[in-house]
């Protein structure tokens, strides 16, 4: 079963369950200034969850492509990616937990064919400062689920994350966490604006037993381990509560929202740990391959990086956005300037973007047609920042390579941007690649510079107008 084959199959199985299949939103928000990308399935149905009625009725599902910015460092793993599909499916309303997660395990297992063996799950543990109680229900309904399928289900109260990573969960199959079990819309509990809604989740791993575990995450490993042996392949969220002044107050309708990574459950339906070896991302692999005759074997964070930074670079143009210093073009310009970087490591020193759009489209075809339709105009956008770019590129790395045995401050970085016009997040990736020594003081002194740049041009614009 392909990544395309699992999306029609969770869709299908959605719509025998009587929900309104809903089309892409654009990965730009028109309605939500508070973000700069669609990240969620969830969030362009926001106004809904907060109880508003949709007019194609309670019951919803999709396949939604979302762009995380925030995760363009971790980009070079074997599960992370800027850009994804999300699998959903919402409740408003209507069917609750057991429901849900025996729907879940019907998707899973029967369906995409997943070994039951190799899943485990997460439940959240509860929170003494606010009062919010255990998800018990949830882990009584995975107990059963199991059971029934002959598999032992041993239980295991783990806390926070550094705590689970101190003990470890010692083959339990469902795991209690704290608050990694609370699903909202910011960075955590304490920083949910009032009257956002929020709530318990329930999220799905699945095993690759051969991985060794890390100890760079943790003496021990847990489902929620980040060291690659356990992949999060989706969660139920069940949205209870709405914050409040001094704590959560129940929400008047109670919401159900599964999320789902449709690149991390191919993987699993694969049986690979890495993603990268899904349908929707080795086309691009193998293109890049014949571009520059590496081999991803032997240069696999390079590969990761390009074929990533280009699909999302190219799915935010054919929504519409173009390279630029500020906000959604910032973004984009980062990762096509990234992925020449990382491309430079392979060989591939002439345009090669275009090379890769067509690529890109033809996967995307049957499903977002739009994508083809729009390939030259993304070629066109994309092209224009490559070439932009290319000569700052040769500039700004033979300079940097000029620092080899010495120490790199802010008024360095600040000056190889000013001077060669080299972006600094790409100047501190850099620093790492070379093995360069940084300034522990480089933040500050790069604030100070740009602080006094400013106030300069500020003084000349004023005089100007004397």
């Amino acid at each position: 079963m392909d990544t395309d084959q699992v999306r029609a199959t969770f869709l299908e199985f959605q719509r025998e369950r009587g929900h309104a299949i809903l089309e892409r939103a654009s990965l730009v928000p028109h309605d939500d200034p508070t973000t700069l990308f669609t990240g969620s399935g969830m969030q362009p149905l926001l106004a809904y969850l907060e109880g508003a009625d949709h007019p194609d009725g309670p019951r919803l599902a999709d396949s939604q492509p979302c762009l995380r910015s925030r995760d363009i460092e971790d980009v070079g793993d074997d599960r992370h990616t800027t850009f994804f599909e999300m699998l959903g499916n919402w409740s408003l309303g209507d069917y609750g937990k057991e429901e849900q997660l025996r729907s879940v395990w019907e998707l899973l297992v029967v369906r995409l064919g997943l070994d039951p063996s190799r899943l485990y799950v997460s439940c959240f543990g509860g929170d003494k400062e606010y009062g919010l109680p255990r998800d018990d229900e949830s882990a009584a309904v995975w107990g059963e689920l199991f059971g029934a399928a002959g598999i032992d289900a041993p239980v295991a109260d783990l806390g926070t994350l550094a705590r689970a990573g101190e003990v470890g969960s010692d083959g339990a199959r469902i795991c209690f966490y704290g608050r990694k079990n609370w699903w909202c819309r910011g960075d955590s509990m304490d920083a949910m604006p009032i009257g956002d809604p929020g709530g318990t989740d329930s999220e799905m791993f699945y095993l690759f037993a051969d991985i060794p575990h890390d100890p760079a995450y943790g003496a021990h490993c847990h489902p929620n381990c980040d060291c690659g042996r356990y992949i999060e392949i989706g969660n139920s969220d069940f949205m209870s509560y709405q914050r409040t002044a001094d704590g959560f107050a129940p929400l008047p309708r109670h919401n159900v929202d599964f999320g789902g990574g449709l690149e991390r459950t191919a993987a699993a339906v694969i049986d690979s740990p890495d993603i990268f070896r899904t349908s929707l991302l080795w086309p691009i692999v193998q293109r890049l391959e014949e571009l520059s005759g590496a081999r991803y074997e032997d240069e696999t964070y390079a590969f990761r990086v390009v074929a990533d930074h280009l699909r999302g670079a190219t799915f935010l143009a054919v929504d519409g956005v173009v390279p630029s210093n500020k906000a959604q073009g910032y973004v984009m310009r980062r990762l096509i300037r990234r992925a020449m970087r990382t491309a430079h490591t392979l060989g591939l020193d002439e345009d090669f973007v275009g090379g890769l759009v067509p690529t890109v489209a033809a996967l995307y075809r049957a499903t977002y047609p739009e994508v083809e339709e729009r390939h030259e105009r993304v070629v066109d956008v994309l092209s224009a920042e490559e070439t932009k770019f290319r000569r700052t590129l040769d500039r700004g790395l033979a300079h940097v390579r000029t620092y080899v045995g010495q120490t790199v401050t802010g008024a360095d970085l600040f000056a190889w941007k000013d001077t060669y016009g080299f972006p600094v997040e790409l100047s501190l990736e850099e620093v790492r690649t070379e093995g360069l020594t940084l300034d522990p003081g480089w933040h500050d002194q790069l604030d100070d510079l740009v602080r006094e740049q400013r106030e300069r041009s500020r003084a000349a614009t004023k005089k100007e107008h004397l």
